[in-house]
């Protein structure tokens, strides 16, 4: 048997398995320990504090009195172990201990019991081998594996975008609804002018239908020739919808000072929930529709901008999104997104990345190459380099006019308000996901990006090469390497 423990939330899954093999069956401590580690393995999600739990021990005491002692019991055989493979380091014990100093820790709890941990990307993994689990690694290299994330292709391929699932099963066959790995059969397709017209009118058919449904829900009339540019995800800080949103603020502000500059015409596509108690988050939310209904209303823009936060973002919503989607912002700081899989979703349905070397971004680098997304920003060494040395974003909106100006519409122009002067202030005197320190670079891809737009052969190209290296992010995959490396599990035989 195989219990998998999907980040921290089940790990009280541990000490009920002990209580029931001690207390229900019988088992001696050993046996039952045994069993234990034999039996849970454990997927870290994300390197966010928030998501590893930390309960206040007097009420996990008060709630769980029996829970409580066996946690105990595993911490203080636990720690003893570590003491004697340390030489006595008690600083090691203490970080690695799973209660301690009124807190008991699920993370420790479940690196502790379980006999594989995994990240959910190549770039995760390290991290948490070289940070947040680094003692557990020191003192148990052998149980950190990885297994990078996938999707359900056939929801969000075959399901969500037909058209094109019927373009790839005309020219190389169905095979690729059971084994992804066979879409790089599409790779000839690249120098085919034809096969590349076809895939640009699918794209088109695609942006039309979505192009309705916007102005269904969201009563916005966007150009269907238009980019249509996409960030959906949780909104948080670290994934930086706030960078999408400066930009899109200093984009507006030049063409207003310049009405006849020559520019791609651009749809940015806003969807994302904010946690409830997230006040910053909602702040940003507003932000972004005071930035769209200043735009979207003003005539002198027409439809070269256009700007769409899609209402109660969902999974129903997404299938009718990813597949008119053309651009893939996937813009966390690096070193802060585990993995993501709304980048597999869109690369997928032939939208271009536009994003960081950061999670499974890193991995779609290395299977489209660098020529076929647009990367741009810090890498992980950079940014730890610049939080060592002191980062201070103040410099950034010093020396840059466009940040400058963008920040003081902000804190004193005609739309600013508490809120939007609140996220002025965090980005000047905090910045904690260095929004300024990345804009730059990240406005020169921008301008790369509606650059290679501009002509349909070489954007329909990358296109096909996204689709054609997307295989490997099936979940079918995953789930086999899973089974393989972790549980100890094999296909059945037909």
């Amino acid at each position: 048997m195989a219990i998998h423990l999907n980040d921290t939330h089940p790990v009280l899954a541990i000490p009920e398995f002990m209580r029931i093999l001690l207390d229900e069956c019988g088992y001696g401590w050993d046996h039952a320990w045994d069993l234990a580690i034999r039996t849970f393995a454990y997927t870290n999600h994300t390197v966010m504090q928030e998501a590893l739990e930390c309960w206040a021990e007097d009420l996990f005491k008060e709630r769980l009195p029996r829970i409580y002692e066996i946690v105990c019991e595993i911490n203080r055989r636990f720690c003893e172990d570590v003491y004697n493979l340390t030489g006595g380091n008690q600083d090691m014990v203490n970080r690695m201990s799973i209660v301690y100093n009124g807190v008991v820790k699920m993370a420790n709890l479940a690196v502790a019991t379980s006999h594989s941990v995994n990240g959910v990307s190549q770039l995760h993994s390290e991290i948490l081998k070289e940070t947040v689990f680094r003692d557990f690694y020191h003192i148990m290299p052998y149980k950190f594996k990885n297994v990078t994330n996938g999707i359900a292709h056939r929801r969000w391929l075959n399901q969500s975008n037909p058209k094109l699932a019927d373009f790839i099963t005309g020219h190389i066959g169905d095979g690729f609804i059971t084994d992804a790995s066979q879409l790089s059969r599409l790779l000839p397709l690249t120098d085919d002018k034809a096969a590349l017209e076809e895939l640009g009118r699918i794209k088109l058919a695609n942006k039309e239908s979505f192009a309705r449904y916007i102005q269904k829900h969201n009563g916005i009339t966007v150009n269907p020739n238009s980019i249509f540019d996409v960030q959906v995800k949780r909104l948080h800080e670290y994934k930086r919808q706030l960078l999408n949103a400066m930009n899109i603020l200093v984009t507006y502000q030049k063409l207003k000072a310049n009405p006849n500059m020559d520019m791609v015409p651009h749809t940015w596509i806003f969807g994302a929930k904010a946690a409830p108690g997230y006040y910053f988050a909602k702040e940003v939310i507003q932000f972004i529709h005071t930035i769209g209904n200043m735009i979207n209303n003003d005539p002198t823009v027409g439809d070269r901008m256009k700007v769409v936060f899609l209402e109660n973002y969902r999974a129903t919503v997404a299938e009718k999104l990813m597949p008119a989607a053309e651009v893939s912002q996937q813009i966390s700081l690096a070193g802060t997104e585990a993995s993501g899989t709304g980048n597999m979703k869109l690369m997928i349905n032939g939208a271009l990345t536009l994003g960081t070397l950061d999670g499974a971004n890193v991995e779609i680098c290395d299977a489209v190459g660098r020529e076929n997304m647009f990367l741009f920003g810090m890498t992980t060494p950079d940014v730890e380099s610049l939080k060592r040395f002191g980062y201070r974003p103040r410099n950034y909106y010093e020396h840059n006019p466009d940040l400058h100006a963008a920040i003081d519409s902000m804190m004193y122009g005609s739309f600013s308000n508490m809120h939007i002067k609140n996220i002025a202030d965090s980005l000047l005197n905090r910045d904690p996901y260095m929004v300024l320190a990345d804009f730059a670079d990240y406005a020169a891809a921008q301008q790369q990006l509606a650059q290679v737009y501009r002509d349909p052969m070489a954007w329909n190209r990358k296109s096909l090469i996204n689709i054609a290296g997307a295989g490997v992010f099936a979940a079918d995959r995953s789930i086999y390497d899973y089974a393989t490396t972790i549980w100890g599990a094999g296909p059945v035989s037909k």
